[in-house]
């Protein structure tokens, strides 16, 4: 009897080391090419006017200028001609970053999208997030933007030479502190042939003309999308040191020192 009992308990113990381990083993990780594979197909959707008809969670939302709406409100409620796209992705959030530029369309628009995951689970949407700048919008000429955005090199960085996360995050971070400090301008690697795009207006190189503090209000609600393969990392917020507006502020670096700025700043209703 006691060695059925020394028995029972050994294989109850087993069982229950088994049960601990079954979620982990079942859990999938987030993959690039499962989070790639929906921004690709995000903008497949964008260009039939069928966002609404991606696979989603139950508890899905979408979020256009900050502000929480129906998608068939928004602007991917009609079809929209895609002229560029480009697709980042960050396996540790499990989010995407995806840039459209539309000139030709009955509105032109430059768009910043991130889309958010349910776990670890690529083929289902949690969120959909996006800053939608059209006419109106600071420096806004979608023309323009894209002869800019076309001619940049976004190859995927050697393994060896891919920023590390924090090192990406503190570049965005730096950049949009750079309005209520007025030393962080000076902590962000700047590259010597960076280029920066606001809107439609090209900087270059990067590093100079920039603010030094003078706002008392942060440019706060800061949603990250960071990809070491690219060096990117994309950061929607709320730009309150010059008026509240939508934004998106992404950034690549090369070498450890910044190459590309890109601004999507919503002005107006």
């Amino acid at each position: 009897m006691r060695l059925f009992n020394l028995n029972m308990r050994s294989i109850l113990m087993g069982l229950a080391t088994v049960l601990t381990a079954l979620p982990s083993v079942l859990r999938a990780d987030c993959t690039r090419d499962g989070l790639l594979s929906t921004a690709s197909a995000f903008v497949s959707a964008v260009i039939s006017g069928s966002v609404s008809t991606l696979p989603s969670a139950t508890n899905f939302t979408y979020q256009e200028n900050n502000k929480a709406l129906t998608l068939s409100k928004g602007v991917f409620g009609s079809v929209i001609k895609v002229d560029l796209n480009r697709s980042t992705a960050d396996t540790v959030a499990c989010a995407s970053y995806t840039m459209i530029i539309s000139t030709s369309g009955s509105k032109p628009y430059v768009l910043a999208t991130q889309i958010r995951h349910e776990g670890n689970d690529t083929g289902k949407v949690l969120m959909i997030d996006t800053i939608a700048a059209t006419t109106g919008s600071l420096f806004f000429n979608a023309s323009l933007t894209l002869s800019y955005i076309k001619a940049e090199d976004w190859t995927a960085l050697p393994a060896a030479s891919q920023p590390s996360r924090s090192l990406l995050q503190k570049a965005g971070d730096g950049y949009l502190d750079m309005w209520t400090d007025a030393k962080a301008a000076d902590t962000i690697p700047w590259g010597t042939n960076c280029e920066r795009v606001e809107g439609s207006r090209l900087t270059k190189p990067c590093g100079g003309s920039l603010p030094h503090g003078g706002s008392a209000n942060k440019n706060d609600d800061r949603r990250y999308v960071i990809d070491e393969v690219m060096g990117s990392v994309d950061v929607l917020c709320a730009f309150n040191s010059l008026g509240n507006m939508p934004d998106s502020h992404n950034i690549r670096l090369v070498d450890g020192k910044v190459k590309y700025v890109h601004t999507i700043t919503k002005v107006g209703s």
